[in-house]
């Protein structure tokens, strides 16, 4: 099995993280402001996370994750 020509699938996927990343934190009632001051990062990074326009590396996605308080797995 191998992956398709085209990076679409890539980028269905980035957007369903930065769903999962936004909806906790809206369900934990924070906004972005708290949560990339918390989490260490740039705001612009956190907004083109949660629009799944950044390929965000594992250290930024376990930052998120443990300021979030959530598994790793349940973000992506």
């Amino acid at each position: 099995m191998h992956a398709p020509d085209d990076d679409a699938w890539l980028t269905e996927h980035c957007r369903a993280i930065g769903d999962r990343i936004r909806a906790e934190r809206l369900r934990q009632n924070r906004t972005q402001e708290q949560l990339h001051l918390a989490a260490g990062i740039s705001r612009f990074t956190l907004q083109e996370i949660e629009a799944g326009r950044a390929n965000p590396t594992l250290r930024l996605l376990l930052r998120i994750a443990r300021e979030l308080d959530t598994p790793l797995s349940s973000l992506v």
